[in-house]
């Protein structure tokens, strides 16, 4: 068995005016902890975290991989949606995550094209999804600056109104473009892509659905997410055989949601994928 991890950290964003601060550590933090355990690491970070990168990043992490390998995908950046174009999502709106070059190259690495991505896996490839962004929701919902934070925590949410054209937003009943819309459904972008017969795993930094975010945030000093600060430090306190079932439960509701971070994070996978032992 071969362990084998790609750590994904987007803070900058060019001419969206959404940049973030704790992403960037984050994929260090994941990738310092995966090679303490034995995983061969790679990473992308900011600049290097185009959406091609990301793809041929993807394809590498998975296409090297043979049944009773492990492969773990990290992303820490903003999350967003787009109008669904092929009538699969219930609520009109794809999923998606935010490339570097999101607002430059005008794509989002779409839920459709991700599911794509890990179908061409070999069977019995064991994967693990650690996702700290937000699925969907408005940034005008964000929490108001708690008194135990170091500052206000940012939701790591892009409004597709700050990277796609006019010409491609929705309209609203007047005609004129929507930079934002309702959201009745809203699930992560990983999570169509997860296959229950080979027993993939996603940890995610927040719920499913409208109006919940994963939360950038300001620990000890640092620049962090909040969800990836609080996972790694349940890891580190946990025996040398916990499941992802010990996982989830030392995480939430432990440490997450807080006062500071109202954010309530997610473990999707079978019953006896949470069982496993962690990144086994």
């Amino acid at each position: 068995m071969s362990k084998r991890a790609l750590c994904i950290g987007i803070n900058n964003y060019p001419g969206t005016h959404m940049d973030l601060s704790g992403c960037v550590n984050d994929a260090n933090d994941w990738a310092a902890e995966l090679t303490a355990r034995g995983f061969s690491v790679s990473k992308l970070i900011d600049s290097q975290a185009t959406k091609a990168a990301m793809v041929s990043g993807i394809q590498a992490l998975i296409g090297g991989a043979v049944s009773g390998d492990v492969v773990v995908l990290t992303y820490s950046g903003h999350g967003t949606y787009v109008p669904d174009t092929n009538g699969d999502e219930v609520d009109g709106l794809d999923e998606g995550l935010c490339p570097y070059d999101l607002q430059t190259n005008g794509a989002a690495l779409l839920d459709d094209e991700i599911n794509e991505l890990f179908s061409a896996r070999k069977a019995g490839v064991r994967l693990v999804l650690i996702s700290d962004s937000c699925h969907s929701g408005t940034v005008t919902r964000a929490a108001a600056p708690d008194p135990d934070a170091e500052d206000a925590p940012r939701p790591r949410f892009m409004p597709m109104g700050n990277w796609l054209p006019a010409d491609q937003l929705p309209r609203g009943i007047s005609g004129q473009p929507l930079t934002s819309v309702p959201v009745t459904a809203g699930g992560s972008p990983f999570a169509a892509a997860l296959s229950r017969k080979t027993g993939d795993l996603l940890l995610a930094g927040c719920k499913e659905g409208p109006n919940n975010f994963s939360y950038d945030a300001r620990i000890a000093g640092r620049p962090c997410g909040a969800f990836t600060y609080y996972a790694l430090k349940a890891l580190k306190a946990l025996p040398a055989n916990a499941t992802y079932a010990d996982w989830y439960a030392k995480i939430n509701p432990v440490f997450l949601p807080s006062a500071s971070y109202p954010q309530s994070p997610q473990i999707v996978g079978t019953a006896d994928a949470r069982k496993r032992k962690i990144f086994s």
